[in-house]
């Protein structure tokens, strides 16, 4: 019996650290982007993690208020199904011409519409009745993505320790690749740099 046992730990073991268990750590950095990031925030990311995630049981938001999509930037899990709410007193519409090419349609303050996310990238998110709006949702095949503050801090939680691609995503400014080792400490103080603006 206790032989059997020790075989189910070992399997669980993997499992726990997978989901940031045990052993989990912390990357911690800055991205370079100046004004950049105060006017909307970057997402970093762990790029091409092995294993199978399954995305979060309660769905992401993305609001339309005050003539504008909220968050500006939104990042999600591939798999995951995004519920869109429109709070403002007008009709609003929601399509993307990226990707999937989707467009929910208009609706009244108060309703929700749904879309879920099968592939991977990035969807602009537009009005065709307020064009002037624009929002953005970072469809990514990894659950280990944060957006960086208005001076451009992240702190990545929950990291099991190896290898990785660290990478950043922003409408405005473009990012090299980083290989990091993750320890059992974490990583501190990462700069992630700039590599040029559009």
């Amino acid at each position: 019996m206790k032989i059997k046992l020790s075989i189910i730990a070992a399997l669980l073991l993997p499992l726990t650290l997978a989901v940031g268990g045990a052993g989990a750590a912390t990357i911690k950095g800055k991205v370079e982007g100046g004004k950049q990031l105060k006017r909307a925030p970057a997402v970093v990311y762990l790029a091409e993690v092995a294993g199978k995630f399954t995305p979060p049981a309660k769905n992401p938001v993305m609001d339309q208020h005050n003539m504008t999509f909220i968050p500006h930037v939104l990042p999600v899990q591939t798999g995951s199904t995004v519920d869109f709410l429109n709070s403002d007193e007008v009709r609003h519409n929601i399509f993307s011409p990226d990707h999937e090419k989707y467009n929910l349609g208009t609706w009244p303050r108060g309703e929700i519409k749904q879309h879920t996310f099968a592939k991977q990238g990035v969807y602009t998110q537009l009005c065709n009745v307020h064009p002037e709006m624009q929002g953005f949702i970072v469809v990514l095949d990894t659950p280990y993505f944060v957006l960086t503050d208005e001076e451009g801090n992240f702190e990545l939680k929950d990291v099991v320790p190896g290898d990785y691609t660290l990478k950043a995503w922003h409408e405005k400014l473009r990012f090299g690749p980083e290989k990091i080792s993750v320890t059992a400490a974490g990583v501190d103080n990462l700069v992630v740099k700039n590599r040029k603006s559009r």
